[in-house]
């Protein structure tokens, strides 16, 4: 059991903390009802993307075997059979799309689904075709963002949409940054499309997306700076920036192949990131 739950990949569930930023954004999230809409939107998508996580280990064991790391996990491994993981994901599956239809309603388990065909379309193939790949994955953390807005039914600014989805560009872009020079020439074993980029390109993905989130960022802060009258938003930009830097700085020196692994481990992102949630937090319930 310890190594079908090692197999779920809890230590990603903190992407789904997505699901909370537009709430929490909207100021909404002191109300008993909207947290415990968005608290269970939350479990659901932790136990659907856990599902997709044990197909893509199925789906890749063989790729997976071959990595000096990956081998480790438990189906590549074999420590988690076949069978197993895939009546796990079923089960999983199931459980997470019915919690989140029954406490978001049709449009968000809409929105879940097309994060579950999105993932499915990208272990089927879409990871192989280079740029799209990088797309696909950076979908992820914009449909968890949406999921949480729709939950509740509030709106999202332009500024925070563009704003999460090229922070996750530039996540993703970083990842595949990382494999590229850690593994060389034999980081297209296992993933033929880092056969095609080049670390010259990801820098320059990188540098657009970086560029483009704070940007967006900035006016997002302007934007709700205006609304509400709290110059405490625009204060929230200089933490931002600093987690920017520092993944970059990451990134830099050799870092980042496990995205997961930098926001658990690497203690001032999570200082800044500390800092930007009370800053926020002043800004939005002051």
């Amino acid at each position: 059991m310890i190594g079908l739950f090692r197999a779920m990949r809890p230590a990603q569930w903190v992407k789904n903390l997505l699901v909370f930023a537009a709430p929490g954004a909207a100021g909404v999230l002191d109300a008993t009802s909207s947290w415990s809409v968005v608290s269970r939107v939350f479990i659901g998508f932790c136990a659907v993307s856990s599902a997709l996580y044990l197909v893509n280990d199925v789906v890749d064991r063989a790729e997976d075997r071959a990595h000096p790391m990956k081998r480790l996990r438990p189906i590549a491994s074999g420590a988690v059979s076949v069978p197993l993981a895939l009546a796990a994901s079923a089960v999983l599956a199931a459980a997470g799309l019915a919690l989140v239809a029954w406490v978001g309603g049709g449009v968000t388990l809409l929105t879940v689904g097309v994060y579950v065909a999105v993932t499915l379309a990208y272990n089927a193939g879409l990871r192989q075709v280079a740029v799209i790949d990088l797309l696909a994955v950076a979908s992820g953390f914009v449909l968890r963002a949406v999921a949480g807005a729709v939950a509740v039914d509030v709106p999202m600014s332009t500024w925070f949409v563009l704003c999460v989805s090229f922070g996750a560009l530039f996540v993703v872009a970083g990842k595949r940054f990382a494999e590229l020079v850690g593994r060389g020439d034999r980081a297209v074993e296992g993933r033929s499309s880092l056969g095609v980029y080049t670390v010259g390109y990801l820098r320059s993905v990188l540098t657009v997306s970086v560029t483009v989130s704070i940007l967006t960022y900035c006016l997002w802060a302007f934007e709700s700076d205006v609304a509400s009258g709290s110059v405490w938003f625009v204060v929230s930009i200089v933490p931002v920036v600093g987690v920017f830097l520092r993944y970059l700085l990451v990134l830099d020196t050799g870092g980042g192949a496990a995205p997961e692994e930098v926001f658990w481990r690497d203690r001032p992102i999570q200082l800044l990131g500390v800092v930007w949630l009370v800053v926020y937090v002043v800004a939005v319930y002051s």
